[in-house]
């Protein structure tokens, strides 16, 4: 993966997890709990890859 590729997937994950917080407070709202904790963990894999291409674009640098 180059820089830009790196840049590209960062910018990606950053609008899923944005929209993915949307989601999980619309869920909260209506009270689908079982849907809500897999939209978190959803979250936690999210957060876990933004770190790995962090690490990847801090390389870069």
């Amino acid at each position: 993966m180059n820089q830009r590729q790196v840049e590209n997937a960062i910018a990606e994950l950053k609008m899923d997890y944005i929209n993915l917080q949307g989601d999980i407070e619309k869920l909260e709202s209506t009270g689908n709990d079982s849907f809500v904790h897999k939209a978190e963990l959803r979250l936690a894999k999210l957060e876990a890859e933004l770190a790995e291409l962090n690490k990847k674009r801090a390389e870069f640098e």
